[in-house]
């Protein structure tokens, strides 16, 4: 029964990811790939539920919450990319690779999205080809979780983006608002987004789903999220260093008192409230 709708799914991802692809190279642009990454899981989870046959109020619920999960998604990052060039990770590998980029860039990025994103839309998948009769204590304790994440992604990539958009803001670092208490509010907010869908699919009988969300929050904690985001952000933003050293850095909590140390010399920057 799992066989068609997971099949199709895998084929109708890759099939995206292709036509993507060569929209791509079109553009010069492989950023693209990043504004589709919502979608690709709101794709995987409706063609599960249709092609499966599944009913009752736990598809309905995954239904809902991927597709408001990567719409919102979608609509973000078209919004921040627009106009803005290729992303400079895409950038980077394209002067690594010259001439071989085009191909290169098929397997490790467009390719690689497509299995990664089949890969951890499994919970998805499974919840909806349920049908169950009702919800358990699991789907509710997965919403719960989702609701936390969502709120903490949705208001945190806000709370950046005016943050951003603010000519005061530049060299300093975001520390007010959810940043005030964790350094990544939105890759947390991710992170509770999937373990709450991962529930789903624990409570559809797929606990073996669960490496969906702990491949995520790897990728989110040492892979594309956090170890990326900081690797140079000291150097852009000197008051990042204060910043690190009394904020959390993925999961919220209060922020630590600052030590006390020998006065601010000439060309040093005292200790002040700054942010990402």
């Amino acid at each position: 029964m799992l066989a068609v709708p997971l099949s199709l799914s895998a084929a109708l991802l890759v099939g995206a990811m292709l036509l993507l692809w060569t929209l791509s190279l079109r553009l010069r642009n492989a950023s693209i790939v990043d504004v589709f990454w919502g979608s690709a899981f709101v794709l995987a989870g409706w063609t599960a539920a249709l092609s499966g046959g599944g009913a009752g109020p736990r598809r309905a619920l995954a239904l809902a919450l991927v597709t408001l999960w990567g719409t919102r998604l979608t609509l973000h990052l078209g919004r921040r990319n627009l106009g803005h060039g290729e992303d400079p990770r895409y950038v980077a590998m394209r002067a690594a690779h010259g001439a071989r980029f085009w191909w290169v860039s098929l397997f490790t990025v467009f390719l690689f999205q497509a299995g990664l994103a089949w890969v951890v839309s499994l919970p998805i998948q499974l919840a909806a080809v349920s049908t169950s009769a009702g919800l358990g204590v699991l789907d509710l304790a997965g919403l719960a979780l989702w609701l936390v994440g969502f709120a903490f992604e949705a208001v945190g990539d806000a709370q950046l983006a005016r943050f951003r958009r603010d000519p005061a803001s530049r060299g300093r670092a975001l520390d007010t608002g959810l940043w005030r208490y964790t350094r990544h509010p939105n890759y947390f907010g991710d992170a509770c987004a999937w373990w709450g869908l991962g529930l789903l699919g624990a409570a559809a009988g797929a606990p073996w789903t669960l490496v969906a969300p702990v491949l995520m929050t790897f990728f989110l904690l040492r892979v594309s999220g956090v170890a990326l985001l900081e690797r140079d952000i000291v150097e852009r933003r000197p008051a990042y260093r204060d910043y690190v050293a009394r904020t959390s850095a993925f999961l919220p909590w209060f922020p630590r008192r600052p030590e006390a140390g020998p006065p601010a010399g000439p060309g040093q920057v005292p200790g002040r409230r700054g942010a990402p």
